[in-house]
C-alpha cells in the first residue's frame, strides 16, 4: 500500500514528536539517576549509615525533591546533618524524610505568588484554553497556548502549580465538578508532556462555585483554567526538613 504524502509528512511528524518526548523523559531520568548517585556519597560523608535518596515520584517520575528515607536509629543532629549535605548537590531542590512532619513547629510565612503566576494569568487575560465542547479533550487550536504557558511556569519549577478547572452553572453541579476536574487533568498531562515534572502539578476542580466575578454565573467566559503558583517551602533558614516525629 502507498501513502500519500500528506499522510506521510502526518507521521513523520508524529514520530518526531514521540521521540522529543522520549529524549526529554530520558534525560530527566538520567539526571535523577546522577543526583542519586552523587546522594549516595554525600550520605556516606555525613555518616548516614543505611539512609537513601530518592528521586523519583510514587509515580516513577523524576524529581529535584528527594524524599530520604531508612535508618530509623539515627539520631536527630545526624539524620538533619544528612539532609543537608543531600540539599548542598547543585540541582537538588528540597529534601524532605519520609517520616519527618515538616518544618517543626515554628510559624511558616503564608505561600506568597511568584512572578510566573502573573506572566501565566497575562497569556490568560487575552486568550483561553478552550476544549471541545461538553468535553475534557483540550482544542487543537489551544495546543500553543498550552506550550506557552509551559515556558511561563518553567522558571518556578520546584513549586507547586494549582491548576483549577471552572465551568460555567449550565448543566447539574456534580457533572460540572467532574468536567471542570478532568480538563484541569487534561492541562495537567498536556504540561508534563512539556517537560514540566508531574511532582509539582495539582489539579483541581470546582464546578461553577468560582465564576468570574462580575460575570453571570450562565456566561460560557467561566469555562476557564487557571493556575495559582504558590512557594510550598520557605528558602530560610534551610532548604531541607527539620527532624519530626518517627
Amino acid at each position: 500500500m502507498q501513502f500519500g504524502p500528506a499522510i506521510a509528512l502526518s507521521a513523520g511528524a508524529c514520530l518526531t514528536a514521540l521521540f522529543a518526548v522520549g529524549v526529554a523523559q530520558t534525560s530527566a531520568d538520567d539526571i535523577a539517576v546522577k543526583l542519586q548517585a552523587q546522594s549516595r556519597q554525600a550520605i556516606a560523608q555525613a555518616g548516614a549509615r543505611g539512609v537513601t535518596a530518592d528521586f523519583f515520584t510514587a509515580g516513577g517520575w523524576p524529581t529535584r525533591h528527594p524524599v530520604l528515607l531508612g535508618n530509623g536509629k539515627l539520631n536527630e543532629s545526624t539524620r538533619a546533618h544528612a539532609a543537608k549535605a543531600v540539599a548542598a548537590i547543585p540541582g537538588v531542590g528540597s529534601v524532605h524524610w519520609a517520616d519527618a512532619t515538616g518544618f517543626g513547629t515554628a510559624a511558616v510565612p503564608p505561600p506568597k505568588p511568584l512572578h510566573c503566576q502573573r506572566d501565566v494569568e497575562a497569556l490568560l487575560r487575552a486568550r483561553t484554553i478552550r476544549f471541545e465542547e461538553g468535553s475534557a479533550a483540550i482544542d487543537p487550536a489551544s495546543r500553543e497556548l498550552v506550550g506557552e504557558v509551559a515556558e511561563a511556569l518553567r522558571p518556578c519549577l520546584g513549586s507547586v502549580i494549582a491548576i483549577t478547572g471552572h465551568t460555567d452553572s449550565s448543566g447539574n453541579e456534580p457533572g460540572n465538578l467532574t468536567l471542570s476536574r478532568e480538563r484541569a487533568e487534561a492541562v495537567q498531562r498536556a504540561l508534563i508532556r512539556r517537560g514540566i515534572p508531574a511532582d509539582g502539578l495539582r489539579a483541581i476542580g470546582v464546578g461553577s462555585s468560582k465564576p468570574v466575578p462580575g460575570l453571570d454565573p450562565t456566561d460560557p467566559a467561566n469555562r476557564r483554567i487557571e493556575f495559582s503558583v504558590i512557594e510550598t517551602v520557605p528558602l530560610k533558614p534551610t532548604p531541607v526538613d527539620q527532624p519530626g516525629p518517627r
